[in-house]
């Protein structure tokens, strides 16, 4: 009886250790999506067009246009471990008056725990001198980035802001008083440029993107973002619209630049499983 009892334990014992191989195996193998969600505010306001707000200047804007591409996105686990998203797989045109374009999916992400994302504000250097016809969907000049692509500096515009401001001086082409901020520059292909190309990276202090094998669309986990226009006007460059009503290419455009590197923080990390 000893013996038999000694087997019984035995075999009790290796098919445990099996089973817990078995759900580890399952928990760290395969691929799943993760969801970085874009919830564009102005400030503690969720933004809505038209809306008043009121910058960190005191002047009073209302918004028309808020586009912003984002690209390059990196994803890290508890660990520390990185990975690359797949490069032609994450450029994405972020659009506030297309909520889908700012539900982003990124596909085939290993198994696993992650703490961080990381991604870039804008359209890296290597992608915008690459040949046309290797820049389809939303970076397609002719296509999905109609009016954010300069062709005159064969260049992507990273973010887009226009609205109205009683601050600003009447635009003597339309009558209205209207502010304009279109912000590119990768660093140049034929002569330097500045280079407006802000790099992200949002980490959650709390609970992880827990992704797993097969979890896919309403499964993934899902970075939840803020995005707030608002912090293009302010830290560390202030600025009042009455003395920049309007910002292209030019050198004050780093100002815009190094302003909204920091419009992304992280609402809150969501698991569905």
């Amino acid at each position: 009886m000893k013996y038999a009892f000694s087997g019984i334990v035995a075999l009790v014992f290796i098919a445990f250790t099996f089973s817990n191989c078995k759900k580890d195996d399952g928990e760290l193998k395969g691929t799943g999506d993760v969801v970085i969600e874009m919830d564009n505010h102005a400030g503690d306001d969720v933004l809505v067009f038209g809306q008043k707000y009121v910058t960190a200047a005191g002047d009073t804007v209302q918004f028309s246009t808020f586009n912003y591409f984002v690209s390059n996105f990196i994803l890290v686990k508890d660990d520390g471990t990185e990975f690359r998203v797949a490069k032609d797989s994450c450029y994405f045109l972020c659009k506030h008056d297309d909520t889908e374009s700012r539900e982003l999916v990124l596909r085939n992400i290993p198994a696993g725990d992650y703490k961080s994302v990381k991604f870039t504000i804008g359209v890296d250097s290597l992608k915008s001198v690459s040949p046309i016809g290797e820049r389809g969907g939303v970076l397609d000049p002719t296509g999905g980035a109609s009016g954010m692509y300069w062709s005159w500096n064969s260049g992507y515009i990273f973010v887009k802001v226009e609205g109205t401001s009683p601050q600003a001086p009447v635009d003597a082409g339309t009558g209205e008083r209207t502010l304009e901020y279109h912000t590119g520059l990768f660093g140049g292909k034929d002569s330097p440029t500045l280079n407006n190309l802000k790099q992200v990276t949002i980490t959650s202090s709390s609970e992880n993107a827990r992704v797993r094998d097969g979890h896919t669309g309403e499964e993934a986990p899902m970075f939840h973002l803020y995005v707030d226009v608002l912090e293009m006007f302010t830290t560390p460059n202030t600025f009042k619209v009455s003395d920049v009503p309007t910002s292209h290419a030019g050198p004050f455009s780093k100002s815009v630049a190094d302003n909204y590197a920091d419009m992304f923080t992280l609402d809150h990390v969501h698991n569905h499983n």
